[in-house]
């Protein structure tokens, strides 16, 4: 089937702000999605991701700040007048309709003519492979099938902005991974520009082209997947997505952004900052379990690092985990570490209580002060 005509539209926020009562639950927030991007509002609950999308849909006046797509001012606008496309996580479909009818139904509110409906609805349950499926009720279809009956009727009437609300979140486990790839597939081929709300990482980390990671109301960082899961630039972006290891400790030597560390109990390591570090100053440090070494597993002791972080602990437990074996392992001054080895790279699983020597590269070492 071809591509609906057009392509998405971009999204700006400029200093968009909501308050209920005494608490701002959206604060200042100024972004712009690309036309055709698929993007993420990434964040726990009472962040303000999804205060911020019904926003955009129109459901929730601003307090203050504008919304533009492809640079026209809609926060004005009731939702009907912005034409754009929106999945909830309840679906919200019709249990008394048909698919057929549940798709129809915002061609039937514009007065589209009965063989053009009859067309677009065809084509758009062929994206989303339920044709054949156009007789049945509701009730007789899946979650997941019930999913995709919402997105054909959100993209039925082809709006330039698709708002997802979470949408998967009702899903199993593997059915929602199903469904990420499905989702991906469908707004590359009608290149509509989505949205997407969620508080699953994984979820963003796979699907998104950007991302923005919002706490209490404000984004926290914007940026691509690999730049909030390798750069992040505080302590709660490094724990929020992804997992991180965390250590606190004083610089005793900077050379700009790379220091070398002190924590509790004499031991050191090297790491870098997002910005300059100065002898004295207290740091959080993060690093990710997968880039942590464990020598005597895996016969590699990151020779090619220069100066690689070493530190000498015991093994405290073990999960093993079919792909890959994670261990905690207690470190002196460093605390429990959290170490993430891929089963297919050791020959041998360590036991509790066994020493076990840590490595690591010290630029996956972040550093942040202690305030961020």
């Amino acid at each position: 089937m071809a591509p609906p005509e057009g392509v998405g539209a971009e999204v700006r926020l400029q200093d968009l702000t909501r308050v209920f009562g005494t608490v701002v639950a959206v604060r200042d927030v100024s972004l712009t999605v690309a036309a055709g991007a698929f993007f993420t509002l990434l964040g726990p609950s009472g962040s303000g991701k999804t205060t911020t999308l019904m926003m955009v849909a129109g459901f929730l006046h601003p307090t203050r700040g504008e919304i533009f797509v492809d640079g026209v001012a809609v926060a004005g606008l009731p939702p009907q007048k912005r034409d754009l496309g929106m999945v909830f996580q309840s679906y919200a479909v019709f249990p008394h309709l048909t698919v057929f009818d549940n798709v129809a139904f915002p061609l039937e509110i514009r007065r589209m003519g009965a063989a053009e409906r009859r067309r677009r609805v065809g084509e758009v349950l062929e994206l989303v492979r339920l044709q054949g499926y156009e007789r049945r009720l509701p009730r007789q279809l899946s979650g997941g099938e019930q999913q995709r009956v919402a997105l054909a009727r959100a993209l039925v009437f082809r709006p330039r902005v698709l708002l997802m609300d979470e949408p998967l979140g009702a899903l199993d486990r593997k059915l929602r991974a199903h469904m990420q790839g499905e989702l991906k597939r469908i707004q590359q081929h009608v290149h509509v520009t989505v949205v997407y709300v969620t508080h699953d990482q994984e979820e963003a980390l796979t699907m998104s082209d950007q991302i923005a990671v919002m706490r209490t109301g404000r984004v926290e960082q914007l940026g691509s997947p690999s730049e909030l899961y390798e750069s992040p630039v505080n302590p709660f972006v490094a724990d929020f997505v992804g997992e991180s290891n965390f250590i606190d400790g004083v610089v005793v030597a900077a050379d700009g952004v790379r220091a070398r560390v002190r924590a509790d109990g004499d031991f050191e390591f090297s790491g870098v900052g997002a910005s300059p570090l100065r002898a004295g100053q207290r740091v959080t440090c993060a690093i990710r379990p997968e880039k942590l070494a464990l020598p005597a597993l895996s016969g590699s002791d990151n020779a090619t690092v220069k100066d690689p972080n070493r530190g000498r602990g015991t093994v405290a437990e073990i999960v093993y985990a079919g792909d890959a074996t994670r261990y905690r392992v207690a470190l002196g001054g460093a605390g429990m570490l959290s170490v993430k080895v891929q089963n297919r790279l050791a020959p041998r699983l360590f036991s509790p209580g066994e020493p076990a020597e840590v490595v690591w590269d010290p630029a996956h070492t972040r550093l942040f002060p202690s305030d961020a």
